[in-house]
């Protein structure tokens, strides 16, 4: 509210400024004037400029067309077509072209202003100085403020748009930004799964071995089954906490791995903790890359962990076959027997967890393949990795659509990972929207909603920068050739008054022609054309000097038989 009262008066004042200097410009041309009429040509303007003003802000097409009434009080005016109004008409026809975002109303409103300008000089039958005034000042005090009001109107949205566009970056700044945390707790999130949960299944599994131990009493069993009760809780906290520090997109591959430990060593370990579990390596072992190392050490290690927690009585086999240029892993636990432990039955085949999912992505990452699921012999879990993971592997494979997680604004996502999830884009080869908006962007590619913004407003301001240097050659094709011609009639039409005083009446024409003008005034006034000649005298017409914009006295030539028959002069002003 409040900030709404602080435009509406900062919009007063600007009016009453602007009223202001107007209705100085008027009551300076009604100075001039001298002998206007106090009601006309004073205080009827300034009642019309106190309500065209304001009107420039809801309806500035009235408004122009109000002005535009003054300057048509000017043509019908006897002594002459020009006042003070031209200036309101230009202000108000510039604030026209900044408030409204259009084009097409406007120009009908200045088409039909110009259009009302030279009927009322029809009408009138006004002197060729009124038409010249109509054809060249009032359009230009129309179209050329108009332009310039839209090149200002253009130039302040562009401003905007940019502001707002580094708002939008700035903005987009933060979000890559927590972004980067979010992912970094996700890593955290993976590490506690792989690593602690592993860590956790083989000393749950441990404790249940020890349970069954002959030597043991039964406090001593009581007690180991408390352990593994307890372990058991830990592992299901490990799990609500990766619940809650998960996040959607892909993690980094290898990140908090342990650095010196191998597959060998985790199936020793396995093996020394009663997991039964037996391993092979077929083939040479060839140079594997760190990345591919840790991606094949992970997936033993999850289906590992998945196995001894689903079935934890049943043997694992563990196979790794390195081929020309992939490594295949694979590991098949048994499935367990209808006796077996009732928590046998919810093992991985009833559904996939986010080990599984994980290991997927960070399979897929690395250029290579990951299938599981039930089959002959148990339980399988097949991975396929390359020798070297290659760059495009690394970037994985964008799906066919962008994926916006929910909540997340539509000019910021990442492209699709193949396993369906969104991953978060690199801060470091982010797309800048302000490239993107560049014509070398790559054909299909989906711009960003800010440098399409952008890239729109740009082409409007070129559009009216080009408009602003195109009208004005289009009307001068127009009004410049009709007003040059019109100027070099008034001005080869002057009979100087030195001249005229020479002139005797009774002398031949021959002897006159030194003293007269190239040609004759082709508009005299119907008052002048209309006084009385004498009987069988054909008259011609000059004017005394060389004002444009003023009327000035017109000398009558009347000839007989070419002979100089009588000569007059006719007043300026209509009798």
């Amino acid at each position: 509210m409040l900030n709404t009262r602080t435009t509406s008066a900062r919009s007063a004042r600007g009016d009453a400024a602007l009223w202001t200097v107007l209705a100085a410009a008027t009551g300076y041309g009604f100075w001039d004037a001298g002998s206007a009429s106090l009601t006309l040509d004073l205080v009827l303007p300034l009642a019309v400029l106190a309500v065209a003003v304001p009107w420039s802000r809801r309806r500035p097409g009235a408004a122009v067309v109000l002005v535009n009434g003054l300057c048509v009080m000017g043509l019908a005016d006897a002594s002459t077509p020009g006042n003070a109004h031209v200036l309101s008409l230009a202000a108000l026809s510039c604030l026209l072209g900044a408030r409204v975002a259009e084009a097409r109303r406007p120009l009908l409103v200045l088409a039909g202003c110009a259009a009302v300008d030279l009927a009322t000089c029809a009408v009138l039958r006004a002197q060729p100085v009124w038409w010249f005034y109509a054809l060249t000042v009032l359009p230009a005090a129309l179209l050329l403020p108009w332009l310039a009001g839209r090149h200002w109107r253009g130039r302040r949205q562009l401003v905007r748009e940019g502001w707002r566009l580094a708002r939008g970056l700035e903005e987009r700044q933060h979000l890559v930004a927590e972004r980067a945390r979010l992912t970094e707790r996700a890593e955290i999130a993976a590490d506690m799964h792989d690593s602690l949960g592993h860590a956790l299944s083989l000393v749950a599994l441990r404790a249940g071995a020890l349970e069954l131990s002959p030597d043991l009493t039964d406090r001593d069993r009581a007690d180991l089954a408390d352990l593994r009760g307890t372990i058991a809780d830990a592992v299901e906290q490990v799990r609500e906490t990766v619940a809650v520090l998960q996040d959607p997109p892909g993690r980094d591959t290898g990140a908090g791995l342990p650095v010196n430990d191998t597959v060998e060593d985790l199936l020793s370990r396995a093996a020394a903790s009663g997991v039964p579990v037996r391993w092979e390596r077929r083939g040479a072992s060839p140079p594997l890359s760190c990345l591919v190392e840790r991606g094949m050490y992970r997936v033993v290690q999850e289906a590992l962990t998945n196995a001894t927690k689903h079935a934890p009585d049943c043997s694992i086999s563990v196979r790794i076959t390195h081929e020309p240029d992939r490594t295949r892993v694979s590991v098949v636990n048994a499935v367990p027997s209808a006796g077996g432990p009732a928590h046998a039955g919810a093992g991985p085949a009833s559904g996939v967890g986010r080990g599984l999912i994980g290991l997927q992505e960070r399979v897929t990452v690395l250029g290579g393949s990951l299938r599981t699921g039930s089959g002959s012999g148990g339980f399988h879990v097949t991975a396929v990795l390359p020798h070297r993971a290659t760059t495009a592997a690394r970037t994985g494979t964008p799906a066919p659509g962008p994926v916006t997680a929910p909540g997340r604004p539509a000019g910021i996502h990442g492209a699709a990972s193949p396993t369906g999830t969104a991953r978060r884009p690199d801060p470091g080869t982010a797309p800048d929207p302000i490239r993107a908006g560049d014509p070398d962007t790559a054909p299909g590619e989906v711009l960003p909603e800010s440098a399409e913004r952008l890239a729109s407003v740009r082409s409007d301001a070129r559009r009216r920068s080009a408009l602003a240097f195109v009208a004005p050659v289009v009307a001068a094709v127009f009004f410049v050739p009709s007003a040059v011609y019109l100027a070099w009639q008034l001005t080869t039409s002057v009979l100087p008054p030195s001249r005229y005083d020479e002139l005797t009446p009774g002398v031949p024409r021959t002897e006159l022609v030194p003293l007269l003008p190239a040609r004759a005034y082709p508009y005299p006034p119907d008052h002048a054309r209309s006084a009385p000649r004498p009987p069988g005298a054909r008259c011609e017409f000059y004017r005394s000097g060389r004002d444009l914009l003023d009327e000035v006295d017109l000398y009558r030539l009347c000839w007989s038989g070419g002979t100089l028959l009588t000569k007059d002069t006719v007043p300026a002003g209509r009798p």
